[in-house]
């Protein structure tokens, strides 16, 4: 049963830790093989050719390195080999030249027939060899040297002897292990020695017990040693059935990834291991994240395709995911379509995201089933322990907000953050607070101006919500508004914007400022169908024409749930109001839903207009908007602009208006009054 999170046979890079390591440990290794290989000469290579217990070892040595006993809890890699017990006999009976040729042989044919690396097969081969180098200078300095031409059984006196030889063996062979192991996976030594020592060490205990009567059937009759192996098959077919059991309970039956149980105990130890490095300082304590990754769009794809599509999609993105995270990491499916990934160690909330960003480049490259090719997508969702929580229950839940958080931005990768955690105690302290902050009138809006690029005359004032907070002063929208966009508020505290907007536009009207006003619109607000009769009964108790107020509505509003809002949209187009398309640029709006939309005016993103005069891509992207406008009869304006160039710029793009720090900050509405009559002409609307 091969785990697909292993990666050990993957050759390290050359010129890392790991190869530096592998080559040296490989050089002498060889070293070692040479100078055993000195002491086989001529007549003690016919003696062990003639004997049929060196024939029957070796058979026994290749099996055992073929069917390791693989106990619950261990692995293919951490099962122990019978091959131990048989090579070390013999050691003990005929020499280190001739242990070190059996097991190295035997390796080398079961690594070739396993598919492994040269470099792990090399790797191999060194280990033992030293090994067994390491317990042949113990028996040596006992004066036990065997030889093909003098064997050696020993007796009772040379118990420390053996004992000792074997303590020896071990000791270099899991150190051996636990160094290359530590390099692999980016971990201590003492963590990677401590990982199964108990296990090794019980199992080693019993393999070098069984030597010497392995040594003494040998001497009796080569004959004897078949029935040694009686015992090992029974204990051998048992600890197999126990981790066929072990396997099922723990994997996922479709992709042989880790299941949802394993990755809890795969957690559970990761955490273990970090809680000491708590005491010392955050920046040097490592961490561990735990990843939420769910495909996008997959329903589709089973419900188009069928199950046996998906279940082939899912087991090819089982495979992309393995081979795109560190050694050491842990994939596991925890169902569906949804993935968790596991890093034991993690230097920071950087490097958690360049492992999200390279699963998530994996997943992207086009995929081909059945004649048709998919684009794949997920989004992933990162927790870090102690950064976010401290155990598994709570780092998976948190990792699950995080994922939603990234699906409902479209930004792909997203850590948790307590701000968008609906259960998080810092939300629901901020939630209670905006919710007094409502009624105590807290809430204001403050005023932008959008001007016309040809000639400076006002096109509009936008409404912008601010936040007097009473202990953390001013806050921009930015710092409440996702809040309040999940819950109920949101619509008290939009119908309060809207009030307040027509009521500083009624004020303007008044002192002969005929200025539109635009307001923004969330998501939420278009499920309201009570809006379009506020904005009525609004318009009509201060006696403003409906273009005396605007509304602004994202592009990712309109895409994420175009049923509901077109709805709203056509109301409130039905009733006059003009209509803006907000952070266009951003979103997936197709030209024939853009040609449908009743809207006069496109506001180009921030983003783009900001890198217009540095970056040719975002160049070329705002003058394709503005050529598009330009063709469908409506208004371009270009949100974010901050300096002369980027306005000059615009301006010979043929961009019709602009807003930005350049042309005003937002102001109280005592101040956006006072820059109205001094520093701008005024033009009236149309009435609608």
């Amino acid at each position: 049963m091969k785990d697909p999170n292993n990666t050990r046979n993957t050759p390290p890079r050359r010129g890392s830790p790991l190869w530096l390591y592998v080559c040296a440990v490989t050089a002498l290794g060889a070293f070692a093989a040479v100078a055993a290989g000195c002491g086989l000469s001529g007549g003690r290579l016919d003696a062990l050719a003639a004997s049929p217990a060196f024939w029957i070892l070796g058979v026994l040595v290749v099996l055992g390195e073929l069917r390791p006993i693989v106990t619950p809890g261990s692995t293919e890699d951490s099962g122990a080999s019978t091959a131990t017990a048989f090579s070390f006999a013999a050691l003990l009976y005929f020499g280190l030249p001739c242990a070190a040729l059996l097991r190295g042989g035997a390796l080398v044919a079961c690594g070739a027939m396993r598919g492994r690396s040269a470099f792990r097969i090399a790797f191999n081969v060194a280990q033992y060899t030293l090994s067994l180098a390491a317990a042949h200078l113990v028996l040596h300095a006992f004066g036990v040297r065997p030889t093909p031409l003098a064997p050696f059984v020993p007796g009772g006196g040379d118990l420390l002897a053996v004992a000792l030889a074997g303590a020896v063996y071990f000791l270099v062979n899991d150190a051996l292990v636990a160094g290359a192991v530590a390099l692999h996976e980016r971990v201590s030594p003492l963590t990677a020695l401590r990982a199964d020592l108990g296990y090794q060490v019980l199992v080693h205990l019993a393999l070098f017990g069984l030597a010497p009567f392995v040594v003494a059937a040998m001497d009796r009759s080569a004959a004897f040693l078949p029935l040694i192996v009686l015992p090992i098959v029974a204990v051998h077919l048992n600890a197999s059935a126990s981790v066929r059991r072990e396997h099922q309970a723990l994997h996922d039956q479709l992709t042989g990834l880790p299941n949802r149980k394993l990755l809890a105990l795969r957690t559970d130890e990761a955490l273990a291991r970090v809680r000491p490095g708590r005491r010392r300082a955050a920046a040097e304590q490592s961490r561990v994240g735990l990843f939420l990754l769910d495909l996008d769009r997959f329903k589709e794809v089973n419900d188009t395709l069928g199950h046996s599509t998906g279940d082939r999609l899912l087991q090819l993105v089982a495979h992309r995911l393995t081979h795109s995270v560190r050694p050491g990491d842990l994939v596991a499916r925890l169902g569906g379509d949804e993935f968790g990934v596991l890093l034991p160690t993690v230097r920071d909330e950087a490097a958690a995201r360049e492992v999200a960003r390279r699963l998530r480049v994996a997943l992207g490259e086009p995929v081909r089933l059945d004649g048709m090719t998919f684009d794949l997508e997920g989004s992933v969702g990162i927790a870090l322990c102690p950064d976010h929580a401290g155990d598994y229950d709570l780092l998976l839940q948190r990792a699950d907000v995080a994922m939603y958080q990234a699906k409902a931005a479209r930004t792909g990768v997203e850590v948790y953050s307590p701000a968008a955690d609906r259960n998080s105690p810092a939300r629901l302290g901020m939630l209670g607070d905006l919710r007094r902050a409502v009624d105590r009138g807290e809430l204001e809006l403050h005023y932008q101006p959008k001007v016309s690029l040809r000639d400076g005359a006002l096109v509009g004032m936008e409404a912008l919500l601010r936040w007097r907070h009473p202990d953390l002063g001013v806050l921009g929208p930015d710092r409440f508004l996702g809040i309040a966009e999940q819950t109920y508020l949101m619509r008290s505290i939009s119908r309060q914007v809207i009030a307040d907007a027509l009521a500083q536009a009624a004020a303007w009207w008044r002192d002969g400022l005929h200025v539109q006003v635009a307001v923004n619109t969330s998501g939420r607000d278009l499920f309201d169908a009570g809006l379009t009769e506020v904005i009525s009964a609004g318009l009509a108790a201060h006696r403003l024409p409906a273009a005396a107020l605007q509304l602004e509505i994202t592009e990712r509003v309109l895409t994420n749930e175009p049923a509901y809002a077109s709805e709203t949209v056509a109301a409130l187009a039905a009733l006059g109001i003009p209509l803006s398309l907000d952070d266009f640029g951003t979103g997936y709006s197709s030209l024939v839903r853009l040609k449908r939309l009743p809207v006069e005016e496109i506001k180009i993103d921030a983003s783009f207009v900001q890198r217009l005069t540095a970056s040719p891509d975002d160049a070329v992207i705002v003058r394709s908007i503005i050529d598009l406008v330009r063709t469908l009869g409506l208004r371009s304006v270009a949100e974010g602009v901050e300096d002369p160039l980027t306005a000059r710029t615009l301006r010979g793009l043929g961009c019709d208006a602009a807003q930005g720090y350049h042309f005003g900050r937002p102001m109280d509405p005592a101040t956006a009054t006072d820059w109205l009559r001094s520093h701008h002409r005024t033009r009236q609307p149309a009435a609608g």
